[in-house]
């Protein structure tokens, strides 16, 4: 990473997009405590009646304290979401990036110095405008936020997320809640039907809420092609789908299935 430094009160250097905060700035006043009502849609999040989507749109309101660390532990891990993240030997004047095992990483976020001290005690807090943080994350090519990695409530927030935070637009998610469960949100359906329609020997076009992405197109494709043609429409569709700003935009990850033709 490549970055302006600028030293802080304390002395030590800090990315420039990052530097610590001085005392006659916004945050002069700042406790170190969570904000009462991010902390309490935490909670209903993690009770499973908070949809992500409030957790985030109060998140993009609130400070957040990004950690610096003199020291990294190339050692140390977190379990957030069920998947083990590292924490990335390779950041740059102390700002951490956890790196999770497909390769994506994330900048840990924190809504207090308590949650900060509870993942590492040695942590230098940095407070920003969780809005900066995802700003910061996206320039650095980091996809996700993870909000208090050692809890009490852990939260991922998707790289959509992430994008809309940082453009200072509101979330949308690709997955709405119905009473039928969660169905794919009709301007996503729209989007992907789109882009894979239009491709030779697709014959119909669906999408869902995926099982190891976030969103499964599901292709039914004419019978009778070998596998040299099927991997052929496959392509195209990847391809098209990811030509998609819609797609790019509002879904987090992709996953392509494939129905029995009729």
């Amino acid at each position: 990473m490549t970055h302006a430094h600028e030293d802080d009160a304390a002395g030590q250097a800090l990315p420039g997009h990052l530097r610590s905060i001085q005392p006659t700035s916004q945050f002069a006043g700042d406790d170190g405590t969570a904000d009462p009502e991010l902390a309490a849609l935490l909670a209903g999040h993690a009770a499973g009646t908070v949809p992500l989507r409030d957790v985030v749109a109060r998140l993009a309101a609130c400070r957040v304290l990004v950690p610096v660390l003199a020291e990294l532990d190339v050692a140390e891990a977190v379990v957030v979401d069920g998947q083990e993240l590292h924490v990335d030997k390779e950041a740059s004047s102390g700002v951490v990036a956890l790196q999770a095992p497909d390769g994506r990483r994330a900048l840990p976020v924190f809504t207090s110095v308590a949650t900060m001290r509870a993942w590492r005690e040695s942590a230098r807090p940095v407070p920003v405008e969780a809005a900066r943080a995802a700003l910061s994350a996206v320039s650095e090519d980091w996809s996700l936020l993870v909000v208090d990695p050692a809890g009490p409530v852990t939260v991922t927030v998707p790289r959509p997320a992430v994008w809309a935070m940082a453009q200072g637009r509101a979330w949308e998610p690709a997955l709405v809640a119905t009473q039928d469960g969660l169905v794919v949100d009709d301007e996503v359906l729209a989007a992907v039907r789109l882009a894979a329609e239009p491709v030779q020997h697709v014959v119909r076009v669906g999408a869902q809420p995926g099982r190891t992405a976030e969103v499964a197109v599901v292709l039914s494709i004419d019978a009778g092609l070998d596998r040299a043609g099927l991997d052929g429409v496959l392509r195209q569709v990847n391809a098209r789908l990811g030509a998609s700003d819609v797609v790019a935009e509002r879904v987090d990850s992709l996953e392509l299935r494939i129905a029995a033709a009729r």
